[in-house]
């Protein structure tokens, strides 16, 4: 978890002044001292909290640590956002005032609404959207499908980050059911299993391994599942905690791609899936090979790809005509745990950031998995965690 000092010291400073505003404010215009004294004292609370967030350390501490700076961040930005837009909503009521005129109360009235509706939206995602689940279905046609496979049906779930539910398994054990309620052909996991360390992945195990396919449960690695996120005492520790996250996940009796195909076989017919590590844009790291997974892409067999980033599908994949994949799956962009109406600022930082896209003449088509967890701020906002239930048909 990254928190720059000196962007921190910057929006401290800020807030201080708008603590100040409200705090004036408060003091002029209410007849009771109490509304001031209550802006005074949690404003004093919120900045010792900000301070311990800092001070704590992040990237060689334990699970129970980087939880408590999540929390404790998400508590502060969520009683700040709210102040921010009131604040903004009152200057412009008072604009009028250079011009000798009256404050317009109305505004003023409006931005406390605003502020109070933006704080039950961000408590709401934190402490009950986050826990939901949102089934989608997508048919994707694929051109020469064997018939075996028309109407075969994948699962694919992605970022789970288990580390953030803690020792808490009821929400993993959730979705546990509601994938196995879908009853699917084949069960597929799109990278991120955990946030920094293969530890937080031991309290899953159990709910975890009732996951059931009758083609099995296929999973690649994501950027967070590589141990890059903390600081080992040893190569050799770092090493140990990826040999940790092969045998659990191969406990769970899930079936981990490292650059390799499977081919799966339905009725007399036969697909390849193809898993690869990690390969996306800087600042992550690149694992993964899709040459040393499948050394002739563009042959005739029919491929799915699991690759974890989207960005390898637009770099590497899309509007290659000496690749015949067409159809890859990905996670990892979350919708940046935001989402309204269609819109998510992922959008500014990556051009698929979730559901299904094509390149111009449908040879290659992509599905992003918005995924089911969370990491870095325990919330979504919209953005609902996201089972796909994928069927195949014959185009």
């Amino acid at each position: 978890m990254r928190l720059p000092i000196t962007p921190m010291i910057i929006v401290i400073l800020i807030n201080i002044l708008v603590d100040s505003y409200i705090y004036r404010l408060l003091k002029h215009r209410c007849r009771s001292l109490l509304p001031s004294r209550i802006q005074l004292w949690s404003a004093i609370a919120l900045a010792i909290a900000i301070i311990v967030t800092i001070l704590l350390p992040r990237r060689n501490c334990s699970n129970s640590t980087l939880l408590l700076i999540m929390w404790l961040l998400y508590g502060y930005f969520a009683f700040y956002i709210p102040k921010y837009l009131f604040v903004v909503f009152d200057l412009i009521a008072k604009i009028p005032r250079l011009f000798h005129g009256h404050r317009l109360r109305w505004l003023t009235c409006a931005g406390w609404i605003v502020a109070a509706l933006t704080f039950v939206t961000l408590w709401w995602g934190a402490l009950i959207n986050r826990f939901g689940i949102d089934v989608r279905e997508v048919t994707v046609k694929i051109q020469d499908l064997p018939a075996d496979f028309d109407g075969y049906k994948i699962v694919q779930f992605s970022d789970f980050h288990v580390g953030t539910f803690g020792n808490d398994t009821s929400y993993v054990a959730k979705v546990v059911d509601r994938i196995n309620s879908l009853d699917p052909d084949l069960i597929v996991f799109t990278g991120d299993i955990v946030n920094s360390k293969t530890a937080e992945l031991s309290p899953h195990i159990a709910p975890l391994s009732r996951l059931k396919a009758r083609e099995g449960v296929y999973s690649i690695l994501g950027n967070h599942d590589y141990g890059d996120y903390s600081n080992w005492p040893s190569d050799f520790a770092k090493r140990q905690n990826m040999e940790d996250m092969y045998r659990l996940q191969k406990q769970m009796g899930w079936k981990l791609l490292l650059n390799e195909t499977a081919m799966l076989r339905h009725g007399n017919d036969s697909i390849a899936l193809i898993g690869v590590e990690n390969i996306g844009d800087p600042p992550f790291h690149v694992y993964g090979s899709l040459k040393k997974a499948y050394p002739n892409p563009g042959d005739s067999i029919v491929k799915i790809l699991l690759t974890h980033n989207p960005a390898h599908w637009v770099d590497s994949i899309s509007e290659r005509k000496d690749v015949n994949i067409p159809l890859s799956l990905s996670g990892h962009t979350h919708a940046m745990q935001m989402e309204v109406m269609g819109w998510s600022p992922a959008k500014y930082r990556y051009p698929t950031w979730g559901g299904l896209y094509n390149d111009e003449d449908s040879t290659h088509q992509l599905y992003v998995n918005i995924g089911v967890g969370c990491v870095g701020l325990p919330a979504r906002i919209g953005a609902t965690p996201e089972i796909t239930l994928i069927t195949l048909k014959a185009k």
